[in-house]
């Protein structure tokens, strides 16, 4: 009998949580199913309600609860509102992926609006004293506060599915999902519409917060936490489907706790398994339909880079060799001009660069959009720190074997994943990523929540190998951070020769045909499949190659480095400086780390101006930075001979064909 009071007390709180993913979970669904958006800060939403319910009950003691349950959430359903329309309106008619990006901005600027306002440390949200206190039913102890968690979400639930299914709004909505144009003719003006379904979301998104806020604490992290088991529940449910949201947010919630009481050790890999089981069986989701299954043909393309402008290749190479040249010059001038930071701050820079470098490879000219790379580069560190710890301190072998390894988990992965593609590639990625993330926490041998640290790194193989202070005494005026500063820059550059090379090559032709058409390039008889698995092979490996950079330079790994907070601003890096390029991502990565040392140095707040800008050059500038010369000279007319030597530039493979 107690065995069965205590299994049905954690079943209680199964759904109890399982509500609050529902309530967030049925606002990311419905927004996905009528306007295609994947809203990265759905999660921001909900900690943006809960914090404004705080500052609603503060002043009104007990009874303030019940006025911010219904002012908080009409609150941030207007912020939502004007998200829509000011942001995500005017990239409607782009490819949806590009959503996912704008999103992930406003999550840095929402984020940092709630530091701002409310500052770093927890906030208390009580729940109402006519909520408060345990209730005993057949013997199963449960607070009351949690029954109504779980009768509210219902009953909000079943309104909200009726207002979807029996109401003009829930029909002009379906009507828009499945052909906008249509309700366009029939004299509706069907964006006012998707205003509103995206304020909904945003409100039932704070309705969650504000529940579960009053269940735990208010703090800054919640948003972040909560919206990737919001993505599970909708990848399992359904994308698009608000009974898959009802269904996978209990079921989810229900698994998640008892997981967590009685095999607390397999939580995670147990709930983001099932999520990449069912991404590989149903992509769909369980009572999603294959409809909104995307494929490169239905989607408006990714936005490559620059081609041609007021630049030619050579020329560019040119200016790239003339920044190779002055990186190779800053350590002459440490104590001199600057402070040994300098290098510090640019050995951060190139290894990201690289790491940009890997998504771009894949990203950019095979449109798929990883929004797990964090694996790899995760992966490529602890495989090197492990190799150096345990096999040997040669930093070429630990190198060498994080390239090797991080090559064979993205040749798996990408076996599993690349049958899929759209949002569903990203959504399996991200859950490939989460599952690793959860794993190094379990095992001794990645030193679970510490990391690894404190190996020796020796320059060279054998009995050919030194440290970097003993080569350092015998160059005059270099330093030992100078030398691995020179090492990181050759490895860096000599990467970019090689992935250069390769986008030269036949290889690279074909996968920027796979980007523009892949029908296109499947029909002139190209396994576009196995291309993209290479490329997802060689875009892995690089990312493992940067990991491996990282570990040898810090000296420890720890579990943050997989977080999918490193994924997205890896995608930002890219996108900000110009995907489809190569080189684009890698100043993108520099004017990411640079803005953000700078403006750290003067505000707390510097996320919330990375965010903005990386809002804008979505919107306003989608190819990124590397594209301002051709705005440049779009915006002066046409120039005589302009993209002359192209290089790498060329016609993609497939239309040669076509057109041969």
């Amino acid at each position: 009998m107690v065995r069965f009071a205590g299994f049905a007390e954690q079943l209680l709180n199964g759904l109890t949580i399982g509500m609050v993913y529902v309530l967030i979970a049925a606002g990311l669904s419905v927004i996905f199913g009528v306007m295609d958006v994947i809203n990265f800060a759905h999660g921001e939403l909900f900690a943006l309600g809960a914090y404004m319910a705080f500052a609603i009950t503060a002043p009104l003691g007990g009874a303030g609860f019940w006025v911010a349950l219904v002012v908080a959430p009409l609150l941030v359903g207007v912020v939502g509102a004007a998200i829509e329309r000011l942001t995500l309106r005017p990239i409607y008619d782009r490819n949806p992926l590009y959503h996912i990006l704008l999103t992930f901005g406003l999550v840095l600027i929402l984020n940092d609006v709630i530091t701002l306002l409310w500052g770093r440390q927890d906030k208390p949200l009580s729940a109402p004293p006519l909520l408060d206190g345990p209730v005993t039913v057949l013997g199963v102890t449960h607070s009351l506060y949690g029954y109504f968690i779980v009768a509210f979400g219902a009953v909000l639930s079943l309104a909200t599915w009726w207002a979807l299914n029996n109401t003009r709004f829930g029909l002009v909505v379906r009507a828009g999902s499945q052909d906008r144009e249509m309700v366009r003719n029939l004299g509706i003006d069907i964006d006012r519409y998707y205003t509103l379904v995206f304020g909904v979301g945003a409100a039932l998104a704070a309705v969650a917060g504000v529940v579960l806020g009053a269940y735990q604490n208010v703090s800054t992290t919640m948003g972040s936490e909560i919206i990737i088991p919001a993505f599970v529940v909708v990848v399992i449910g359904g994308l698009g489907s608000f009974r898959g949201a009802v269904v996978g947010g209990l079921g989810i919630g229900v698994i998640q706790t008892l997981a967590r009481t009685y095999v607390q050790s397999l939580e995670g890999l147990i709930v983001y398994g099932l999520m990449i089981g069912v991404l590989l069986v149903k992509p769909e989701g369980l009572f999603g339909s294959p409809e909104w299954q995307t494929t490169a043909e239905s989607e408006e393309e990714l936005l490559a880079g620059t081609r041609g402008g007021l630049l030619t290749d050579r020329q560019r190479f040119g200016i790239g060799a003339v920044v190779v040249g002055l990186l190779a010059l800053v350590p002459l001038g440490v104590e001199v001009f600057y402070s040994e930071y300098a290098l510090t701050i640019l050995s951060e820079v190139l290894i990201w660069a690289l790491f940009a470098l890997s998504l771009d490879f894949v990203m950019g000219y095979a449109g798929l959009v990883s929004l797990g790379h964090a694996l790899f580069y995760g992966s490529g560190a602890y495989a090197a720190m492990l190799a150096l710890l345990h096999l040997t301190p040669s930093a070429f072998v630990a190198l060498a074997v994080a390239v090797v390894v991080c090559g064979v988990v993205a040749w798996a992965i990408g076996y599993l994943s690349i049958r899929v593609s759209g949002v569903y590639f990203a959504m399996i990625t991200l859950a490939f990523a989460q599952l690793f993330y959860n794993a190094v926490f379990k095992f001794d041998w990645t030193g679970g929540s510490d990391g690894l640290f404190g190996a020796d790194v020796l320059y060279g193989v054998g009995s050919v190998a030194f440290e970097l202070d003993e080569i350092a005494e015998s160059i005059p005026l270099v330093s030992e951070d100078a030398l691995f500063y020179y090492f990181l820059l050759g490895v860096v550059v000599g990467s970019y020769l090689l992935a250069r090379r390769i986008m030269q090559a036949p290889f690279g032709s074909v996968l920027q045909s796979i980007r523009e058409s892949e029908r296109r390039t499947e029909f002139v008889g190209y396994d576009v499949t196995a291309y993209k698995r290479r490329a997802f092979v060689v875009s892995g490996s690089l990312a493992g190659l940067a990991g491996g950079l990282f570990a040898i330079h810090n000296a420890y790994v720890a579990p943050s480095l997989l977080h999918w907070i490193n994924s997205g601003e890896v995608i930002v890096m890219t996108v900000l400086g110009g995907m489809g390029t190569l080189y684009g991502p890698m100043v993108g990565a520099g004017v990411y780390i640079g803005f953000e040392d700078v403006l750290s140095s003067y505000t707390d707040q510097w996320q919330m101006v990375l965010g903005t800008i990386f809002v804008v050059f979505v919107i306003l500038l989608p190819r990124g930075l590397v594209s301002l010369p051709d705005r440049l000279q779009s915006a002066r007319g046409p120039k005589a001979g302009a993209g002359g030597d192209r290089g790498e530039e060329t016609e993609p493979l497939a239309e040669q064909e076509v057109n041969e």
